[in-house]
């Protein structure tokens, strides 16, 4: 079953089970994905879908830091389970040691010497990466082993 089946599934389960605050996350969900579609005329794969429930998080990580410092609990809690939601969809993270692993191991192929190569270990770390570490995070274990 594709990762788009799966959301169809579990939105129409979240209908029968009247649970509505996880049937508004999959409607968000299924929505930004047929605007994608929409948008560049294609049928998104899974590995696309992924890329779009990874946006969705991270723009609900930032709406909760914006209502965490407004004083809106209710509405950061609202985006936290949203988050909890889209979550699912996600491939499984990667551990801290799996992605330092990776990094080393991108250094080494690239031949990576300072901060002016890190587009280089970047570029090859990116497909690795995908959906299954936070590219921000990574980019500062980068700069630190590069000597920024």
């Amino acid at each position: 079953m594709s990762l788009k089946q799966a959301i169809q599934e579990d939105l129409k389960t979240a209908m029968r089970e009247r649970a509505e605050a996880r049937l508004v996350s999959l409607r968000m969900l299924t929505a930004a994905i047929k605007q994608r579609e929409v948008d560049e005329r294609i049928e998104l794969d899974d590995a696309r879908i992924v890329g779009v429930v990874e946006k969705l998080i991270k723009q609900s990580r930032e709406s909760i830091d914006q209502y965490t410092k407004g004083n809106r609990p209710d509405l950061a809690a609202k985006e936290q389970a949203d988050i909890a939601v889209w979550q699912v969809y996600m491939p499984k993270q990667l551990s801290d040691a799996e992605v330092d692993d990776l990094i080393a191991e991108a250094i080494a192929s690239t031949g990576a010497a300072s901060i002016k190569d890190m587009g280089k270990v970047m570029g090859v770390l990116k497909p690795k990466l995908a959906g299954r570490a936070d590219m921000g995070a990574v980019g500062g274990k980068i700069k630190a082993k590069l000597g920024a």
